[in-house]
Order: structure tokens, then sequence, then C-alpha cells
């Protein structure tokens, strides 16, 4: 998912360009923007962490563009590419290093299993939207 702040900032594309020259195939996309009750679903794993109205807050103040990623290892290769929370902390060229401004403003998500990757795709797109 690309957050609303480098939604804003008219990072999109280059963000998409990264993820496609590292070898991953797009596979559903779309441009939409989370309700609050959609943001405390998604997140609900924090729901209890003190940064949770920051971040649901956050999450619903503008457009995300969600996709779904194919690639083998895609999880662990996308972790790595898209870099630390921290941006200050991420590697070289790695995404969060070249677009997120905070740990808060990160510029992205990635699921951290394969198992939270599929809910997290049903999440956003039914079975027909995935190709």
């Amino acid at each position: 998912m690309i957050k609303p702040d480098a939604v804003a900032k008219g990072y999109i594309g280059g963000i998409l360009a990264q993820i496609n020259e590292a070898g991953f195939k797009i596979v559903a996309m779309k441009y939409t923007q989370l309700s609050r009750l959609d943001a405390e679903r998604f997140y609900a794993v924090h729901s209890e962490r003190p940064f949770f109205g920051e971040l649901v807050a956050f999450m619903t103040s503008g457009p995300i563009v969600a996709a779904v990623l194919e690639k083998d290892n895609a999880v662990q290769d996308f972790r790595t590419l898209i870099g630390s929370t921290n941006p200050a902390e991420a590697a070289e060229g790695t995404i969060r290093q070249r677009y997120a401004s905070s740990i808060g403003e990160n510029a992205v998500h990635g699921s951290d299993s394969d198992e939270n990757a599929a809910i997290e795709s049903a999440f956003h797109f039914s079975g027909r939207e995935i190709f």
C-alpha cells in the first residue's frame, strides 16, 4: 500500500517504478481512500497501542494506492525493498529511504507474512480483481 503521505507528494510513479524494477508483478491495484472504519479494521492488530488513533487519522487523511504483488519470496523481498520503518535507518536506495519523511509518515505498507498478505489482499480486493 502506498500511504497518503507518498500519494500527496506525488511519489506513486517513482514507487511503482522501483517495485517493477525489483521484479515484482502487480496483479491488482486501485487508487482509493480508507474510511475510518476501514482503517480501524485494517490496523486492528495495533488497536491497544498508544499510536492507534494517530495511525487511523493519518491513514484516512488522503487517498492510498492498494496493490497486490507477486514474486518468488515476495513478502521478504518487499520488506527488504521498502526498508526500515524509520527512514533515517533505512538502507540506501530503499523506498522508505527515498520517499518517507518519518516513522509515522513512512510512505508504504508491506505485509509481514504470507498469511497477512492474503488477509490484506482480501481486505482491498475481491477475487475477480486480482489477475
